[in-house]
């Protein structure tokens, strides 16, 4: 690796570790109690999160993976020449493998991921796949701004979220968020996007309460993180994994419950908790394809084409420069 980009991937590490703390403990003294389900993704959430996909209960995967094999040929006719796909959140590639082996006129990748050391191994395995593909792996927030590498200052962008992540955004966050993705990618930028669809209540439930109890795990594992990183002293035993749909929201919330009044110390800072009361870890809501459309043209992005069983839905958009991000 160039002193460059080890010099960037340092700052870039630097950065997601102190906004960590900052945004525990904001997240934690806040009322309701709230954590950011990005803060999931350190290596052993990535891999627990890997672990969830194949989960049989776990849908969205499998549908999404689906669509893409059943339509990389239309997706990629839709990308221009010589461009960038940049994922964002990229964790596994395994859906952008189904972009890069089916779209040729795909030069560079691009994976953003907050999770240095998981992408980083998935780009050393990426780059023996695909010898003549320039992949550059950046670690940071997408939500945030990002410094693309030189490798695709000149190339049109291509905008690539999978997994319906869009859900864990409110939905006006969604709006920001997808102005801010237009700022990225630029004008003529498209966007490939994988938004959940609203469903029955119960495969919802079944997909976030799973037999094997890996979903459990994975929303634990952010207390197991906090007490590695920020030296607290979280009591697993005495909290609870709730998960269930709220039907007025279309969304599935995620919790962790406190089973008993109880203390608990991060980075010197006590945090008190009473019977009963949860920390807020995720919202993933559900759309409508005519819903999120709609929401789309409102963020500035023109829908060009829509994939969809009665699970899952895959959007292209495109963005014409018209609205700038904000």
């Amino acid at each position: 690796m160039a002193r460059a980009a080890q010099t960037a991937r340092g700052a870039g590490l630097t950065a997601i570790n102190g906004a960590f703390a900052a945004d525990v403990l904001e997240g934690l003294t806040a009322k309701p109690k709230r954590l950011s389900p990005k803060y999931f993704y350190d290596l052993a959430g990535s891999a627990l999160f890997e672990r969830i996909t194949h989960l049989p209960e776990y849908y969205p995967t499998r549908s999404e993976l689906g669509l893409l094999k059943a339509n990389a040929p239309a997706i990629g006719s839709l990308l221009p020449p010589n461009c960038a796909l940049v994922e964002f959140g990229a964790g596994s590639s395994r859906k952008a493998r189904i972009l890069l082996g089916a779209a040729t006129t795909i030069e560079a990748y691009v994976p953003v991921d907050i999770s240095g050391d998981f992408v980083e191994q998935d780009a050393a395995q990426l780059r023996r796949d695909f010898p003549r593909l320039t992949v550059v792996p950046l670690v940071g927030d997408f939500a945030q701004q990002l410094q693309f590498p030189a490798a695709i200052e000149k190339l049109p962008r291509v905008g690539f979220f999978p997994g319906s992540t869009i859900g864990n955004f409110e939905p006006h966050e969604a709006c920001k968020f997808l102005r801010h993705v237009a700022g990225l990618l630029g004008e003529g930028g498209i966007l490939v996007i994988g938004v959940d669809l609203i469903k029955d209540k119960d495969v919802l439930y079944r997909a976030y309460n799973d037999a094997e109890g890996v979903t459990a795990k994975f929303n634990f594992n952010l207390l197991v993180r906090i007490n590695r990183e920020l030296k607290a002293n979280f009591n697993l035993s005495a909290f609870e994994h709730h998960a269930f749909y709220n039907s007025e929201q279309h969304r599935i919330e995620m919790h962790l419950a406190s089973l008993r009044r109880q203390k608990v110390k991060v980075n010197g800072t006590t945090i008190d908790f009473r019977a009963g009361e949860t920390i807020h870890t995720e919202n993933s809501y559900k759309y409508t394809i005519e819903s999120f459309q709609a929401l789309a043209r409102g963020s500035g992005w023109t829908p060009r084409k829509v994939w969809s069983d009665d699970l899952f839905s895959v959007h292209a958009l495109s963005f014409d420069g018209t609205q700038k991000d904000s």
